[in-house]
């Protein structure tokens, strides 16, 4: 069956443009310049599941005009990728149901305390209702008849989580992937990767070291997500590109 993938932010934590930044990216009109925080959408199976729910999250739903949701899954609990989970409640109330919510134990632990109230003993009327899943040593786990891979890389020091369904794999807020994960990521016929910024950082890929990391692993096409300004101008990085390599852009849609 088809999967289907929007990008509904491809930014980094501040998005772009940033705020009274003067710089020629967060000056263009060029919609293709402005990045909501990082997330997708996939529609697979009969299953609306999005990953990260950042401070973007009601924009990204209207805008994409989502009008169900069957699962949020969490890559880790940085603000710009759990900011917007209360946001859900307008789900709970138009499709009638608790939203499933698959976290590790430690984005778990963030989760709880960013949002007591879900939590509490007391449940105040109109809080947003979920279903709390622990996603386990990293085993695939099912939303209906959709698989799902998690796969382990390092944001610096902080283990994050990204995702293989099928042929197609999700990572962003990376900087190391080790050997046997990088394993799990082999075969996709799509990857979508971060590539922060053309200069070192301390815990993203640099665009030159996404591009050698999609090489290593032979993926026919790569996307790369979570670009700051500083990677440049849409059109003039995309052009620059090999072949097989594009920056996404928000709102783009991939079948597979």
């Amino acid at each position: 069956m088809q999967t289907k993938v929007t990008f509904l932010g491809t930014g980094t934590s501040q998005g772009v443009p940033l705020i009274a930044c003067p710089c020629e990216i967060c000056q263009s009109t060029d919609p293709l310049n402005k990045r909501l925080r990082s997330s997708i959408k996939i529609e697979c199976n009969g299953k609306t599941i999005v990953i990260d729910s950042g401070p973007d999250f009601r924009q990204q739903m209207l805008r994409s005009e989502t009008k169900s949701l069957d699962a949020l899954i969490f890559t880790h609990e940085h603000k710009d990728h759990i900011a917007g989970m209360d946001d859900i409640r307008a789900f709970n109330y138009i499709n009638r149901k608790a939203i499933d919510v698959y976290a590790t134990l430690q984005v778990q632990t963030a989760l709880r305390r960013e949002y007591q109230y879900v939590f509490s003993d007391f449940k105040y009327p109109g809080i947003p209702e979920i279903n709390l899943n622990t996603i386990e040593n990293n085993s695939d786990f099912h939303v209906g008849d959709v698989c799902i891979k998690p796969i382990e890389v390092m944001h610096y020091k902080l283990p994050v989580l990204g995702f293989r369904i099928n042929d197609f794999t999700y990572i962003t807020d990376a900087n190391f992937i080790s050997d046997a994960e990088k394993e799990k990521i082999k075969g996709s016929k799509v990857l979508v990767l971060n590539a922060l910024r053309r200069e070192k950082h301390i815990s993203h890929f640099t665009l030159d070291e996404a591009i050698a990391l999609g090489r290593e692993l032979e993926i026919p096409e790569v996307y790369f997500t979570h670009i700051s300004h500083q990677l440049g101008l849409h059109h003039e990085v995309d052009s620059q590109l090999p072949d097989g390599f594009h920056l996404a852009y928000d709102g783009l849609e991939l079948y597979l």
